[in-house]
């Protein structure tokens, strides 16, 4: 399964830099209860490599998505990702795009790569579609995609990428009762199909409202899981959380490669 193990080990010295060997990535999660379909962030059976979480005591996803008290937030998640790193983790991932705001606080309190957003991939994204055509941002809450939020992935003011809501036109309720929203209590509760085929149709009005989309981008860590299924309605690349920790992992644990010549 873990197609990166170091084959005929005999020699073993102790690395100052973490507690534990053969670690992965770290990730940062909230202090609340939801289940996770295998793709979300939260259910580590999804990737091919080890993870690591560490629980945010007394951090849930309300006061971090609708609150801004950075002075109250960020000790915990730079203490969380100080563990981490001391547990010998290769590099650090946060569950939930509203991490972002603190992308370069926590980046600066430790000593190997950390990643609070999907939305550190939309740079790169621009750069490989045409300048013509739009990165699409699906996010929850469109109205925080501003310029200086997203000024701390690197993305440039006007440059070409336009933000949608997954709730506009398209209820996507299977997620308002899993997490909650304001004034509504979460339920706690998903039905996978229904989720998926809500997300499918919102795509598919995305795509009618945008058919200058060159790649869709999710915001979100808990819609990993339906990717397959709107790439295949929308034929569009699709970036998530899958698709940087994926990335991220071969970057700080390379693996062999294999083939003839």
């Amino acid at each position: 399964m873990y197609q990166n193990r170091d084959m005929n080990i005999n020699h073993m010295k102790t690395r100052y830099s973490g507690l534990c060997s053969g670690m992965g990535l770290g990730i940062m999660v909230l202090d609340m209860h939801y289940p996770g379909f295998p793709g979300d962030i939260r259910n580590p059976s999804s990737y091919p490599f080890p993870i690591q979480y560490e629980i945010i005591e007394g951090l849930d996803l309300n006061p971090l998505q609708y609150e801004d008290h950075m002075e109250r937030f960020l000790p915990l998640m730079i203490a969380a990702a100080k563990k981490l790193e001391k547990l010998g983790c290769r590099a650090i991932a946060a569950e939930g795009s509203y991490f972002g705001n603190y992308q370069r606080e926590i980046a600066d309190a430790v000593n190997i790569p950390v990643f609070t957003s999907s939305l550190l991939q939309l740079p790169m994204i621009q750069q490989t579609i045409s300048s013509t055509r739009k990165a699409v941002i699906l996010t929850p809450l469109k109205e925080r995609m501003t310029e200086e939020y997203l000024s701390n992935f690197g993305v440039q003011p006007g440059s070409n990428y336009v933000a949608e809501s997954i709730h506009d036109h398209v209820k996507c309720t299977q997620f308002i009762k899993l997490w909650g929203a304001p004034g509504i209590e979460a339920e706690g509760t998903i039905e996978f199909e229904t989720a998926r085929d809500q997300m499918v149709a919102r795509a598919l009005k995305i795509k009618e409202d945008h058919p200058d989309m060159g790649a869709l981008i999710f915001d979100c860590t808990g819609w990993t899981p339906y990717s397959r299924a709107i790439q295949q309605a929308i034929d569009v690349p699709v970036y998530s959380w899958g698709t940087l920790l994926d990335s991220i992992n071969l970057a700080v644990n390379c693996r062999e490669y294999y083939g003839n010549v």
